[in-house]
């Protein structure tokens, strides 16, 4: 059997990339190379570098919300910030475990302007560890409600672009469940999600479309598209939103209105607000 060369993963990594970094996410197995998994993932996070790298221009603070291990702040530090003379990248993550790995990690690798917070959203919305203004805001498949309190986060830090890449969204969905019966006799449109499949697909598109509506009420452009192929990850959609100041004038009144249709209204103080 013919052994895999080395040097094609290294050939896959992008010039001025830290090997060390790649083998401490275990992107890169200890002797440098790619397997199926860590191939996948880093082009996944790669692809994600290519839409956020022109937002960075000019940018000097990025707070990353539910970090996780912090794959995409490091990466992005190590091919944008690291070079650079200013730039501060914070990963705010509540399971104080993961935020200790990467701080211990953040030393080692002398990746000086980098600060981690375990904290909660609502937490780190007031603290005094962040500055009150950020720039750039992501949240890279932050579950259910965590994309929409990393939007309520941006919008109090008044950043000037927000990358989300919205995960397991489930709130609406129940919304619509329970209120299923009543919905029936309602609207006709409610045959839209009368089975529960439909209830949880449809549930999830709505949120997206609702958080879009949110971002453009509050003067921002936003973009949708896919994240990277759909054979790699079914939590595929990138919403990418730049503040312009110039807030879409109907948007607030058509996420009302698409609440009420879908007799959701309980839910406007999360999406028109």
């Amino acid at each position: 059997m013919k052994k895999p060369n080395p040097a094609v993963a290294i050939s896959e990594i992008r010039p001025g990339q830290s090997i060390e970094l790649l083998k401490e996410l275990h992107i890169l197995t200890r002797d440098g190379k790619l397997n199926q998994d860590t191939r996948r993932k880093l082009k996944q996070v790669y692809h994600l570098y290519q839409f956020i790298e022109p937002l960075l221009a000019g940018a000097h603070s990025l707070a990353d919300h539910g970090a996780g291990k912090s794959y995409l702040g490091f990466i992005l530090y190590d091919l944008f910030f690291k070079e650079k003379a200013t730039g501060h990248i914070y990963g705010i993550e509540s399971r104080k475990e993961l935020v200790e790995k990467s701080r211990e990690l953040a030393k080692r690798l002398g990746f000086e302007r980098m600060s981690f917070l375990d904290v909660t959203v609502e937490e780190s919305t007031h603290s005094s560890a962040l500055p009150e203004q950020i720039d750039v805001v992501t949240a890279l498949h932050a579950c259910n409600t965590a994309t929409d309190d990393a939007i309520r986060f941006a919008l109090t830090k008044q950043a000037k672009h927000i990358v989300l890449v919205p995960c397991c969204q489930a709130e609406v969905a129940a919304s619509m469940r329970a209120r299923k019966n009543e919905s029936l006799g309602k609207t006709a449109l409610s045959e839209l999600w009368r089975h529960p499949i439909h209830t949880r697909e449809l549930g999830s598109h709505l949120t997206n479309v609702l958080r879009c509506l949110l971002l453009e009420a509050h003067g921002y452009e936003v973009t949708v598209t896919e994240l990277i192929g759909w054979e790699h990850s079914m939590k595929n959609e990138l919403i990418i939103a730049s503040h312009t100041g110039r807030p879409r004038k109907n948007a607030r009144e058509r996420a009302e209105a698409i609440l009420r249709e879908f007799n959701i209204e309980e839910l406007a103080p999360r999406f028109a607000y």
